[in-house]
């Protein structure tokens, strides 16, 4: 008969039960159990085990029974073991009536913080190393300095925050964005032209879905996938401008007939890097002045700069044909849903029009706490400390390549949260399918590609280095470099 059945919920906060025989060595039989949990599928990869000395006293085992128990465990790789983050089931431990189903999972398209599908294999093993771009390191979320501004914006908020709202968003958050963006970015603007929206991917919908513009939009051969199957969805065609080592070929505008409005990533072109050049900067603001245009800039990751001088926003240049917006998904987390327009004067009616009432609004709780995120000074410390984080990833990266894969030279790396790794002509698919069944997940430069861009096409990989915690860094760095193609082959 069974000794007992443990249930560690009121201590850890996480249901445990273990069935242990009446007899035998008590360390064995624990290790047993939870072996038979992983084995099961009883007990998932990830999940986090009570500490040993909790999970003793609800055995009435000695500590160093479980401890013992723990610790062959973790030397077996059923469990793992890291100081802050407790003991967990290790992320290889799938049982093998459950690993095609993880796989199927892993395969499924998930939303990125960026708005990207994102696609890891359609039969590799599960993900071990995350070097997919578009996600900011979740474990520095500043949660202590957060939950701080929480506390002092609810209690300074007045009765009527807890009301119906401005559609604009809370004034607060507004005035301190105006602020902020113009000491930071340069922006040109007053809370009365800010709208807050839930990210940039919300401003499409806002802006096309509900027609407050019209296409066609221009926009860079290059970008991501899913903001134009937004925009078709939304019935805009989208018309792609070549790309080079200056960014979009802003030229190209003026033979692109029917066109009066463009979308471009001038701080930092996604995905290939690098700022649009001053005198393309010039150009399209010509343009859109002579045409009655509208440019639309997408500052994803603006704040975020190491190997050279900031570079403002191209707002400035003209507030009254240029809609900036902007988020905190790669500055602080995309869990926060809170993004911005800085609209042009003319365009601010239509699009609260097109907000509606209320459900389309951003929390009010949310929008209070960023904004005395931002006025106390919080948020510049934190993207002060993660610039630095970022820039120390990013040199990692760096000097890994130049030692195990000199032939191949990122680039992209002056700016951002990802690197561009150029490769020899047809490696692309190769490289991305040893990747996967190395159990890295990234993404090959093709698909962010225009499919009607006729532009020549480029072999790459798009190496995210913010998203891996610091501890799994450097061995996500090693599989990818055994990814790689060798010097002179395929």
């Amino acid at each position: 008969m069974p000794e007992s059945w443990v249930n560690s919920a009121e201590r850890t906060g996480s249901d445990l039960h273990l069935e242990l025989p009446a007899t035998g060595s008590r360390r064995a039989a624990v290790s047993a159990a939870l072996r038979d949990a992983v084995r099961s599928g009883r007990l998932a990869p990830g999940t986090r085990l009570p500490p040993y000395r909790s999970l003793a006293a609800d055995l009435g085992l000695a500590r160093n029974t479980v401890a013992d128990a723990y610790a062959e465990l973790v030397a077996e790789g059923w469990l793992t073991a890291r100081q802050g983050s407790g003991t967990r089931v290790a992320a290889r431990a799938v049982p093998a009536r459950t690993a095609r189903a993880t796989r199927a999972a892993a395969a499924a398209p998930a939303a990125g913080p960026a708005g990207a599908a994102r696609t890891v294999g359609e039969a590799g093993p599960p993900v071990r190393h995350d070097l997919r771009q578009g996600s900011p390191d979740a474990a520095s979320f500043p949660r202590t300095a957060w939950l701080a501004s929480a506390r002092r914006a609810l209690n300074a908020a007045p009765h009527s925050a807890y009301g119906p709202g401005d559609p604009r968003g809370r004034i607060e958050l507004r005035t301190a964005l105006a602020a902020y963006l113009a000491r930071a970015r340069g922006v040109h603007t007053s809370p009365e032209h800010i709208v807050v929206c839930s990210g940039f991917a919300h401003a499409l919908r806002l802006l096309f879905g509900d027609r407050v513009l019209r296409g066609p939009l221009a926009v860079e051969s290059y970008g991501l996938g899913f903001h134009r199957s937004l925009l078709e969805a939304a019935g805009t065609p989208t018309v792609p401008l070549a790309l080079d080592e200056d960014g979009a070929r802003t030229e190209e505008l003026e033979s692109r007939t029917g066109v009066r409005a463009v979308l471009l990533t001038p701080a930092h072109q996604f995905p290939t890097g690098g700022p649009l050049h001053a005198r393309r900067r010039a150009a399209v603001v010509d343009w859109a002045r002579a045409r009655g245009g509208l440019i639309l800039e997408d500052d994803y990751d603006g704040e975020f700069r190491y190997d050279r001088e900031p570079v403002g926003a191209l707002q400035g240049l003209d507030p009254d044909h240029v809609l900036y917006a902007g988020s905190v998904s790669k500055s602080l987390s995309p869990a926060v849903r809170l993004g911005w327009m800085v609209l042009p004067p003319h365009l601010v009616g239509p699009v609260l029009a097109a907000k509606g009432e209320r459900e389309a609004w951003a929390s009010v709780l949310d929008q209070l706490t960023l904004a005395d995120f931002i006025a106390s000074g919080a948020y510049d410390r934190h993207v002060r400390r993660m610039r630095q984080r970022y820039r120390r990833r990013r040199d990692r990266l760096v000097t890994t390549l130049a030692a195990r894969a000199p032939h191949l030279v990122p680039t992209g790396i002056a700016a951002g949260l990802h690197a561009v790794l150029r490769l020899p002509p047809g490696t692309e698919p190769s490289a991305v399918r040893a990747a996967r069944r190395l159990g890295v997940a990234l993404d090959g430069l093709a698909a962010f590609r225009h499919p009607a861009a006729t532009m020549p096409a480029q072999d790459g990989l798009v190496v995210g280095y913010a998203t891996p915690a610091d501890h799994a860094y450097g061995p996500a760095l090693e599989a990818l470099c055994a990814a790689l193609p060798p010097a002179g082959g395929r």
